[in-house]
């Protein structure tokens, strides 16, 4: 249960101050009735909510797709470069943060909310999710390279990584699909192969797809279906 003040503040109806006045001239109704009063409570849930005829749907977490750029640290403060964070300051929603990390200069796919246990899941090492990428190579991949990857190879930490995938676009390209995230990882292998990446973007993570119509840089709100890839339904 909210206070009514509350729930219309989350909704992003306006600050405590607006709202004591929307209240005071009966622009809220609760299941029908007009209420006045700020600490009224209301279940997010069950009540129905209705500011100047609309209904008011409560959103107590939130997750967007962000199609990150280079030159922008996940994070969610820098106090020299630009961060993912700030790419989504017009939802209006504090406490977002991004799950897991992309380096400065890889683009692609990035899962940003504010509820924690979406990103515990995600990124639990218990749960081998799995997360793709889209890596130009310096120069050509050999099937024996390419088994090396896939069986695991030793980027510097006592143990070899966990078997991934690769899939080949061309001779100097690849879809490399992996189960850790480890700093630097994919061009940390890719090194322990005699290669390099020249370019790597993030192509899907869990299940959900980068949307290739979203803009480098812009963001959107997960859709129902991307919501259930994850094991969630929608708010």
């Amino acid at each position: 249960m909210l206070r009514l003040d509350k729930f219309l503040c989350d909704a992003k109806i306006g600050s405590r101050s607006q709202i004591k006045g929307y209240l005071k001239q009966g622009f809220v109704k609760v299941n029908g009735e007009i209420i006045k009063r700020p600490e009224h409570k209301v279940d997010e849930e069950k009540d129905q909510v209705f500011f100047q005829g609309k209904e008011i749907t409560y959103k107590k977490y939130v997750y967007y797709m962000l199609n990150k750029p280079k030159g922008v640290v996940s994070s969610t403060k820098d106090p020299r470069c630009l961060t993912v964070t700030g790419l989504l300051k017009d939802t209006g929603y504090d406490g977002l943060f991004p799950i897991g990390r992309l380096d400065k200069d890889t683009e692609g796919l990035l899962l940003m909310t504010n509820d924690g246990n979406l990103a515990h899941n995600l990124l639990s090492p218990k749960k081998h999710v799995g997360k793709i990428y889209y890596a130009k190579l310096a120069g050509p991949l050999t099937e024996e390279k390419r088994k090396e990857l896939e069986n695991g190879v030793d980027i510097g930490e006592g143990t070899l990584t966990l078997p991934a995938k690769v899939e080949q676009v061309t001779e100097t390209s690849i879809h490399l699909t992996i189960t850790e995230g480890k700093y630097h990882q994919i061009k940390r292998m890719l090194w322990a192969v005699g290669n390099e990446v020249v370019y790597l973007k993030r192509i899907a993570m869990g299940g959900i797809v980068l949307d290739e119509s979203l803009p480098v840089g812009k963001y959107r709100e997960l859709t129902e279906e991307e919501m259930e890839a994850v094991g969630l339904r929608k708010y």
